[in-house]
């Protein structure tokens, strides 16, 4: 599983005129799911974002995770982290997970993210072509890869 993480301090998911989710300050994490991942790595991956100390404290210090803020997170499925870009000038895919699998896994992150007690959790639409705004604050972007984690 490989995550891009934004901190943010508001982004919002639209499907065509719909507004289908909105978060305040937070964390934006964009999901590419691939075939080897499985439930325990989606709970592994959702424990490690939950907790990584990328907020400020009260000294201005990146110190606090997003459990401590209190923030808010918004899940966007992202089959295009899996993208092969090492041939040719256009990405291969076939590393993503199938449909059924990656939109399974991708609910699984978003509810074990509520499970370690982040407070709200809104989600996009699995499979839909979706319009992503976000405000990226500091900016501040984090990259987790399930390969490169102990434990996950």
């Amino acid at each position: 599983m490989r995550l891009l993480l934004q901190r943010v301090s508001r982004a919002s998911v639209r499907v065509g005129d719909e507004l289908v989710a909105s978060i305040g300050p937070g964390l934006l994490a964009f999901v590419g799911v691939g075939h080897g991942d499985d439930a325990g790595v989606a709970a592994a991956m959702a424990r490690r974002s939950a907790e990584l100390r990328i907020f400020a404290d009260e000294a201005g210090r990146t110190n606090r995770s997003l459990l401590e803020t209190g923030g808010s997170a918004l899940v966007v499925s992202q089959f295009t982290l899996q993208a092969d870009t090492s041939r040719g000038r256009r990405p291969g895919f076939t590393a993503a997970a199938p449909g059924p699998l990656a939109d399974e896994l991708y609910r699984r992150y978003a509810s074990a993210l509520r499970e370690a007690g982040v407070p709200d959790v809104q989600t996009g639409r699995f499979g839909a072509e979706m319009a992503v705004e976000l405000v990226n604050d500091g900016p501040f972007t984090i990259w987790l890869d399930s390969d490169r984690l102990a434990g996950a």
